[in-house]
Parts: structure tokens; C-alpha cells; sequence
């Protein structure tokens, strides 16, 4: 005899209601911390809200989809929009795997490979940080599902599902190409891909896509992204080697992605073997070989294209992110058991499985209450981003009558400072400009402009690559903001000074 717990009877009885269950206690408890114990977004998302803020079309931080999109629902809803619409791409990946498990393996090894996904979240999606990575993700995963609906399954109208999430994928993220390329090379490959791109559909929808093809070709020139550096490392003598050992550490990153995921399997497989005794078996009908093809290729073949792509184009991190290239990854494990396998230490797994799923969202707020007393540091996600943005356009508004528009300086704290600012202003990004194409010189003599930095002390000297960016600037007292938990940490002081609107007292800034 032994106990079956109550989870695994779930996953034999009633699998579709394991997955939202589980789906959406992570979307919940994702939405509820950063909303409960962020002071400030974390940084790249505060990047991405300053971006997104001008609904660019063009500029060197690639295909735009993303920035537009979270500032739509930052305007909606505020940062409870932004964090709900990045669960909602978790949602959608996890759906999208369930539905394509469950047409290869079953719904329960379906859920099952979902349960197995919230290991590789935790170490490999920081879900709460949205952006390209984690809606390319939820993008990728619908077209494989839309994919195994139109090659395996035989339904044609596919192909125009497929044609709309590619051309949202190229507008999302730079490595869309490259995904899109491995499922034609699949198509090609494969009797049954050719077979099912015979028809017009297929080429409908790619005719659809060129606009949007030279859309991607172009942002990716302007991000500095295009095919020449790529081609040029390939010509340079002696560059093998260190092309072999970067793709290497790229691939060990993507392993160490895994790490949640290895812990799971690891426990189910029976070791450590402490005791011998009977454990359930899960079976299932044997996977078609197509299938097994399918899975593998997907699982595979993309992260090693986007790793070779990103070695070549002189890249510490894969092509696109991370995200996109772990989604079949649980559905891969699950496949590779068998047909029947056994399930071992299934108490133990159980609580593994809780754990990384609450353990890393309790782990957030201890750390913001002892990291400032025990190391004298604190996270970005802890700075008062509410009382900056508040003080400074306050003080921009009473000394020149006008609304703050622009803010520039330190770019971390001019991005809190935007994003809190009643008045949304725009951000100059004064050592990069083209990251801001959005503001020129001219703008700021006209609108005026806070300008930002972090201070050591209550002197009110600018650092000095402030002060050659804006020469006549005549800055103020550094201002001290309270912490949230302040510890070892010294005051928060932050350096600023106000540009004057034109027919003002004008401090200008130089070209």
C-alpha cells in the first residue's frame, strides 16, 4: 500500500482543472508581490515604460511591440496593468503547452509538463520584469501550437493564425527571424510540413509578412542588430576558439535555466533511494514519431540557432532573451520519460514543487528587509519612486508655472522619476540621445527639464559628465528621500537642478 496524494489524483481525474489551478496561483502571486513590496519597478521595466511612453516607431532598442503594449496598460491600469500583462503571457505559454501535450501526450502528461515549467520560471522568467523576452515567450508558444495544428493535425486555415503571430513576433522581439526560420526549416525538412505548405494558404500568409519582414530588418539595423558584425567575426582568424568557448557558456546558461526543472525530475525519478517500496506508474498511449520529432526540434533547434547567432553577433546572452527558447523544455522531459513511468517521493515532490513556486516570492520582501541591515545595500525595486517623481515635477511646476515634460541625468533614477511624475514626463537619455530620439536640445530649451543624479553629500556640484552635458546649470541642495527600510544604508540623497522654459531665467543644455 501507499499514499497517493491528492495532487496526483488530480492530474488523473480532472488534469484541466491541475493546470489552471496551478496556472493561476502563479499569476496571482506574481501580480501580488511586486504590487505589495516594489517601491519602484525594476529597472528594465522602468527603461521600458520611459521608451514606451512615446509609442516610438523607430530608435535603437529594436521592434517596438512591447514597449507600446506596456505602456498601454500602464496607462489603463498603472503597474498593476503592466504585471497583470505579463502573467497574462505566462498564462498564454502555459495554455499553449497544455494544448499542444495534450494532443501528443494527454491532458494529465500535459498538465504534468506545465506543473514542470514553474521550475524554469524561477531561475530563467523574471515575470514581473515584462518586456520582448516574455512576449516573444507567449508569441512562440501560440505559433508551435498553431504549427502542430496546420502540419500534423491538417487544418489549413492555420497558416493565417500562424502568419498573425509571426508578423507580432517580428514586431517584438530580434530574434523572430531566427524562430521563424527553424519552423521553415521544419516545414522543408519534413514530409509532412511539405505536404501541408503545398497549398495557397502558406504563401498567402508569408506575402502578408514582407511588409512587416522589412519593418524588422530595419529596426534591427537601427539597433545595431543586422548580419554584418555576425559575418565579420566568421572572417577573423583565431576567433573559433573563442566562438566555441562563448557558444559553450551560452549553452550552460541555458542548462542552469533548467535548474528548478532538474530538481523535480531528479526527486520523481527515486533518488535519493531511501527506501525501497512501490510507487504509482503514469501511462499513456506510445507518441507517435512525428511527434516526438516535433517536440525535440522545437525544444532544441531554436536555442542552438539563437546561441550560435548571439556568439556571432558578439552577444553575452541569447539572441531575444531567454524566455522563448524554454518552452517546450517541460513538454521535452515528459516525452523522454516514456510511456509509463513511475513517479517516486511523492510527498517530498509535492512540497519541492510549492516551493519553487512561493518560496522566491517570500524570499523578495525578506531580502528588501534585510539587505539594507545586513550588507548596507538594497534592490533598485525598493528606491521611493512615488516621492521622487512627486517632488520634482512639484517643484518644476511652483518655480516655472508649467507641467514637467522632460527629465534627464542619472538614467535610472530620471526613468523613476518619469514614471512616477504625475505629469509623465519624457527622458532624455543625455549620454546616448538616439535612445531618446523623442527629445532634442531644442525641446528642453523650450519645455525645460529636471535634471537628476545621485549625491554623496549635501553639495550641490552636478558630477562632472552632467555638468558638460548642461554647462549653465545651476543645480540645487540635493534633496534627502526617506527609505522604506533604511538600515546600514547612508540617506538617500539625490543631486538635481531645474532647466528653465524658454522666457525664463534659461540654463541650457549643450549640443
Amino acid at each position: 500500500m501507499f499514499h497517493v496524494p491528492i495532487y496526483l489524483e488530480g492530474l488523473r481525474s480532472r488534469p484541466l482543472l491541475v493546470f489552471w489551478l496551478a496556472t493561476l496561483a502563479q499569476a496571482v502571486l506574481w501580480i501580488a508581490v511586486p504590487l505589495i513590496f516594489y517601491a519602484a519597478p525594476p529597472p528594465d521595466l522602468a527603461r521600458l515604460l520611459a521608451i514606451g511612453h512615446e509609442f516610438p516607431l523607430q530608435g535603437d532598442f529594436g521592434p517596438p511591440l512591447a514597449y507600446w503594449l506596456a505602456e498601454i496598460a500602464f496607462r489603463a491600469t498603472g503597474l498593476f496593468g503592466v504585471y497583470a500583462l505579463s502573467q497574462i503571457c505566462v498564462i498564454v505559454t502555459y495554455w499553449c503547452v497544455f494544448a499542444l501535450g495534450r494532443a501528443i501526450v494527454g491532458a494529465m502528461q500535459a498538465a504534468m509538463a506545465v506543473l514542470l515549467m514553474v521550475g524554469i520560471s524561477v531561475f530563467a522568467v523574471p515575470t514581473p520584469n515584462f518586456g520582448p523576452p516574455i512576449l516573444a515567450m507567449a508569441l512562440w508558444a501560440a505559433m508551435l501550437l498553431f504549427f502542430w495544428r496546420t502540419v500534423e493535425e491538417g487544418r489549413c486555415h492555420y497558416w493565417y493564425a500562424i502568419g498573425a503571430a509571426a508578423a507580432l513576433l517580428l514586431m517584438t522581439t530580434s530574434a523572430a527571424l531566427i524562430l521563424i526560420a527553424a519552423l521553415a526549416l521544419f516545414t522543408a525538412l519534413s514530409a509532412r510540413g511539405r505536404a501541408a505548405a503545398a497549398g495557397p494558404d502558406p504563401w498567402i500568409a508569408i506575402a502578408a509578412l514582407i511588409g512587416i519582414v522589412c519593418l524588422h530588418v530595419f529596426w534591427l539595423e537601427r539597433a545595431g542588430d543586422g548580419l554584418g558584425p555576425a559575418f565579420g567575426r566568421l572572417n577573423v582568424a583565431g576567433m573559433a576558439g573563442a566562438n566555441t568557448a562563448a557558444w559553450l557558456r551560452l549553452f550552460a546558461g541555458l542548462f542552469v535555466a533548467h535548474a528548478g526543472l532538474a530538481v523535480l525530475v531528479v526527486l520523481a525519478s527515486g533518488w535519493p533511494r531511501t527506501r525501497p517500496g512501490p510507487a504509482p506508474a503514469v501511462a499513456r498511449a506510445p507518441v507517435a514519431a512525428p511527434a516526438v520529432t516535433f517536440v525535440k526540434a522545437f525544444a532544441l533547434v531554436p536555442a542552438l540557432l539563437v546561441t550560435i547567432v548571439a556568439v556571432l553577433a558578439g552577444d553575452h546572452l541569447p539572441v531575444g532573451g531567454t524566455a522563448p527558447l524554454l518552452v517546450l523544455s517541460g513538454l521535452a522531459v515528459i516525452i523522454a520519460a516514456g510511456d509509463s513511468f513511475e513517479l517516486h517521493h511523492l510527498r517530498i515532490l509535492g512540497f519541492a514543487w510549492g516551493g519553487l513556486l512561493v518560496l522566491p516570492a517570500i524570499f523578495i520582501p525578506v531580502v528588501i528587509g534585510l539587505l539594507p541591515w545586513v550588507t548596507g545595500t538594497e534592490l533598485k525595486v525598493a528606491q521611493p519612486a512615488t516621492a521622487m517623481g512627486r517632488f520634482f515635477a512639484d517643484n518644476f511646476a511652483r518655480r516655472t508655472g508649467h507641467p514637467l515634460a522632460v527629465v534627464s541625468g542619472d538614467d535610472q533614477i530620471a526613468e523613476l522619476v518619469a514614471l512616477a511624475a504625475p505629469s509623465r514626463p519624457s527622458v532624455y537619455f543625455a549620454d546616448a540621445s538616439a535612445h531618446s530620439p523623442w527629445v532634442t536640445v531644442q525641446d528642453i530649451r523650450e519645455k525645460g527639464a529636471v535634471i537628476v543624479w545621485p549625491a554623496l553629500d549635501t553639495n550641490p556640484a552636478p558630477p562632472p559628465d552632467i555638468k558638460a552635458h548642461f554647462p549653465d546649470l545651476v543645480a540645487e541642495v540635493p534633496h534627502t528621500f526617506a527609505r522604506a527600510v533604511r538600515g546600514r544604508l547612508p540617506p538617500l540623497l539625490i543631486g538635481w537642478g531645474v532647466i528653465r522654459p524658454s522666457g525664463g531665467p534659461a540654463a541650457t543644455p549643450r549640443q
